[in-house]
């Protein structure tokens, strides 16, 4: 007699059990995804010296994606990607990075990028905007310098480098950019409103790129990541009544990963979502509901 299905009691558990030293239970494990289209490709990921942008350009390589790494710390870039290519040294397939500096505020800085793909690697295939910043300060407090710096990065920076890569990606015949958007473009939160508009800003400006690039065959996608375990929302960690507060508002009841947001990144730059455009994948356990 066949029984019905039960518990899957042997399928692996997440490792997510809380803990003293990880009260958020986020789940570390190795993304265990592989896409054999993307061995060979080039990534420019802006943003990249510490971070996700770091971890992104890490895990592509990887993956056998060559990669070009950009940050305003062009000392930290560099020494970030020397330490990738080390790491990855002895894993057979691995794609190889460059670091190098890039101001993404200036408009120059795309096309920079592009070249150093094109000389290093002889292709471009892929855009991530991943620079930004997270300033805060009461609505009433908020700068000139303030406004100029976060939609500088966050906005801007994201039409140049969009322009940069949809450039070349028109000779090429098409490519995928994903930009960094938030949870933070759907929610309100005090002391927040600069960053949180840049981000929404950056969430609409995908559809309009989306829209207008697309008769190249040139996809462009967000992630909208909530709380993530980064050296951004450290001070969380730190402060239990500051936790027990964002994990009310995470319907999953854990602090996201890094990782988890990287696979994410993974399938929007894949062929396997080469009918996905326009769109802003949220990676924040339910959070933008609550």
């Amino acid at each position: 007699m066949n029984r019905p299905a039960g518990p899957a009691r042997n399928r692996p558990r997440p490792t997510t059990q809380a803990s003293d030293d990880n009260p958020g239970r986020v789940n570390h494990d190795a993304l265990p995804a592989v896409n054999p289209e993307l061995v060979g490709r080039t990534v420019v990921v802006t943003g990249a010296g510490r971070g996700m942008g770091a971890l992104f350009l890490e895990e592509l390589a990887r993956r056998g994606v060559n990669g070009v790494g950009g940050d305003l710390d062009q000392e930290e870039m560099a020494s970030v990607a020397e330490k990738i290519n080390a790491r990855l040294a002895g894993t057979s397939g691995a794609g190889r990075v460059v670091g190098v500096g890039a101001d993404v505020t200036d408009p120059a800085a795309g096309d920079a990028l592009v070249a150093t793909a094109l000389r290093e690697f002889g292709r471009l295939d892929l855009w991530v905007n991943n620079a930004g910043v997270f300033p805060q300060a009461a609505f009433t407090d908020i700068t000139p310098q303030q406004l100029a710096l976060t939609y500088g990065v966050n906005v801007n920076g994201v039409v140049y480098g969009g322009q940069a890569a949809a450039r070349h990606f028109r000779t090429v015949g098409g490519g995928a950019i994903v930009n960094m958007s938030s949870v933070a473009a759907v929610r309100a939160r005090p002391t927040r409103a600069t960053y949180n508009s840049s981000k929404a800003a950056v969430r609409h400006l995908t559809t309009c790129m989306a829209v207008e690039l697309g008769p190249d065959n040139i996809r462009v996608n967000s992630i909208a990541p909530g709380y993530i375990d980064t050296e951004m929302t450290r001070w969380i960690r730190e402060d239990q009544a500051a936790m027990d507060r964002a994990l009310t508002t995470v319907p999953l009841r854990r602090i996201g990963a890094p990782m988890e947001v990287f696979a994410a990144l993974y399938f929007l730059l894949s062929d396997s979502a080469r009918y996905i455009t326009g769109v802003s994948i949220p990676v924040d356990g339910g959070s933008q509901h609550v």
